[in-house]
C-alpha cells in the first residue's frame, strides 16, 4: 500500500482567547497538536489557528480527533474548523473582487463554515441588510464585508445569538491571507 504524501492542515478553533474565555496560550495549544503525532506544529495569533501536516486520515475525522484531544487536554468544548492547504488557496482565490484592493473604512470577514452548515441558504437565515452589508458564498466559507460606520447596525451583531454559531468560526481578511501564506511556506 502506498504512502499518502502529507498534507498541510490549518485548524481553525472557535471560542478560545476571547472575551478572557478559554484562555489557552499557543504553546500549550501546539504540545496538543505534537502530541497528537502531527508534524511541523505551529500556531498563529491567539485566536487560535494552528497549522500542521500530516500523511494520515480523513479530514473529518481528523477534525475530530482534534476536537477530543483539545476538549481533553484544555477542558473546555472544543470546536474546529479544518482547511487543508488547497482549500485555504481556494478561499483566498475566491475572495470578492471589491477585497482585492481593501478599504481601510470597511471590515471584511471571512466566515469559515463546518460541513455540517455548509450551504448558501443558510445566508437567508442570517438575515442580511443589502444596504449596509455585503455577504457572498462560496463552498466551505461567506465573504462578509460592511462599512466601519454601520457594524452596528448589521446581520453580524447577532451572529452569537443565532443556531449556526457554534458551527462557525471568523478570521478577518489579513488574518486570512496571512495564514495561507504561512501554509505556502510549509507546502
Amino acid at each position: 500500500m502506498p504512502s499518502r504524501s502529507p498534507v498541510t492542515y490549518v485548524a481553525l478553533l472557535r471560542g478560545i482567547n476571547v472575551g478572557g474565555n478559554n484562555v489557552i496560550p499557543m504553546s500549550a495549544l501546539a504540545k496538543t497538536f505534537e502530541r497528537m503525532g502531527l508534524d511541523s506544529v505551529k500556531t498563529y495569533i491567539a485566536s487560535g489557528n494552528v497549522l500542521f501536516r500530516t500523511a494520515g486520515g480523513e479530514p473529518r475525522a481528523i477534525e475530530a480527533s482534534i476536537e477530543r484531544a483539545l476538549s481533553k487536554a484544555h477542558a473546555y468544548d472544543a470546536r474546529v474548523v479544518l482547511r487543508s492547504h488547497a482549500e485555504m488557496a481556494r478561499h483566498v482565490k475566491d475572495l470578492p473582487r471589491a477585497w482585492k484592493r481593501p478599504d481601510p473604512k470597511m471590515r471584511y470577514n471571512v466566515l469559515f463554515l463546518r460541513h455540517e452548515i455548509d450551504s448558501e441558504s443558510i445566508i437567508d437565515g442570517l438575515a442580511p441588510k443589502p444596504d449596509i452589508e455585503q455577504i457572498s458564498y462560496r463552498p466551505g466559507v461567506l465573504y462578509w464585508s460592511a462599512h466601519s460606520s454601520d457594524l452596528a447596525r448589521t446581520s453580524m451583531v447577532k451572529l452569537s445569538s443565532r443556531a449556526i454559531y457554534k458551527h462557525v468560526t471568523v478570521r478577518n481578511l489579513n488574518t486570512t491571507r496571512k495564514i495561507l501564506e504561512l501554509m505556502d511556506a510549509m507546502t
